[in-house]
């Protein structure tokens, strides 16, 4: 089973969101991470920023961005 850990990068500063997590969903508020016997927690305003396979980490931000 594949399961990733959650960071949330903003202002230079990382923040561990989740281990374990089993289900990500990218929603209109942010993205919904959840995890087994853990209750989901949603992170408002965020956005996958990358997403690394090998390393199990999905990195989100919710830094404003002038390209989007």
């Amino acid at each position: 089973m594949c399961q990733m850990n959650v960071v949330l990068k903003n202002n230079g500063r990382q923040e561990n969101i989740m281990e374990n997590v089993t289900h990500l969903e990218v929603t209109n508020e942010g993205v919904l991470v959840s995890a087994f016997f853990e209750d989901p927690k949603l992170v408002k305003s965020a956005r996958v920023k990358s997403i690394d396979f090998l390393g199990g980490t999905v990195t989100l931000d919710n830094e404003v961005s002038d390209h989007d």
